[in-house]
C-alpha cells in the first residue's frame, strides 16, 4: 500500500465511558510524541498477499483500494501520524472468517478473501467497515484498555462499539459491535500496542468489527 494522501478533515468526536466520564487517551507516564503512522505500519511487511493469517495484508490492501477509489475518503487518517487514534486491526483470518459469513464460501488465499468480501459488499460498505475500526482522537494503550470495562468508544464511522473487560488479570477484553447475531472480536494478546510510542496506536482483533448487521 503506497498512501500520498494526507488527513481529510474529520469531525471531532468523542471516546465516552459509561458513567459520563471521558477516557484518558493514554495510561502512559508520558503521552506519545512518535509521528509514524499505523499506514506506513501495516505496509512494514510489503505491500502483498502472502501465507500468513496472522498480519494484515487484506486490511492493508483495503485500505489501498479504498483511497485509490475514494482518494479524500477520512481512511487518510490513518497516513497522517500527526493525528492522535487508535485502531483495532482484524488479522488476515478474521477477513477470512467474514468472507466465509457473507458469501458463504470458504477462500483459502488472502487475494481470494479479499476479492470476495470486495465483490460482495462494494467498497463504499468496506470505506465504513475500515473507518468503524478507528477511534479519533485518543491514543488508547491496552493498559487504559484493561480499565476501561464498560466503556463506549465513538469510531470515525460514526457509530459505537463497547468495551468488555472480561479478566483484567489475564488481560482478556471483548469488544462488542452493532451486530448481535455474530461472534465478537477479542483483543489478541502478543499483538498489543503495535506503533507503540506514536500518537496513532493499533491493536490486532480476531474478528472484524460490524458496523451494522451483515
Amino acid at each position: 500500500m503506497r498512501i500520498r494522501r494526507t488527513l481529510s478533515v474529520l469531525a471531532a468526536t468523542s471516546v465516552v465511558v459509561g458513567g459520563g466520564l471521558v477516557l484518558a487517551p493514554s495510561a502512559s507516564a508520558s503521552a506519545p510524541a512518535g509521528t509514524a503512522s499505523l499506514a506506513a505500519l501495516l505496509a512494514s511487511d510489503g505491500d502483498t498477499f502472502d501465507r500468513s493469517w496472522r498480519d494484515f495484508d487484506i486490511l492493508d490492501q483495503a485500505v489501498g483500494a479504498v483511497l485509490a477509489a475514494k482518494p479524500s475518503s477520512p481512511v487518510a487518517v490513518l497516513a497522517d501520524g500527526t493525528v492522535p487514534l487508535t485502531a483495532f486491526l482484524p488479522t488476515d483470518r478474521a477477513f477470512q472468517f467474514l468472507a466465509k459469513d457473507l458469501t458463504h464460501r470458504w477462500y483459502g488465499t488472502e487475494k481470494e478473501v479479499f476479492t470476495a468480501l470486495a465483490a460482495a459488499v462494494g467498497i463504499d460498505a468496506v470505506e465504513q467497515v475500515l473507518l468503524y475500526h478507528v477511534v479519533p482522537g485518543a491514543t488508547i494503550d491496552s493498559t487504559t484498555a484493561l480499565a476501561s470495562d464498560g466503556a463506549v468508544l465513538t469510531t470515525a464511522q460514526g457509530g459505537t462499539f463497547h468495551v468488555d473487560v472480561i479478566s483484567r488479570r489475564f488481560g482478556i477484553v471483548q469488544l462488542r459491535d452493532q451486530d448481535r447475531n455474530d461472534l465478537n472480536p477479542f483483543l489478541i494478546p502478543g499483538k498489543l500496542d503495535l506503533n507503540a510510542g506514536n500518537v496513532q496506536i493499533a491493536h490486532a482483533i480476531t474478528f472484524v468489527l460490524r458496523p451494522a448487521d451483515l
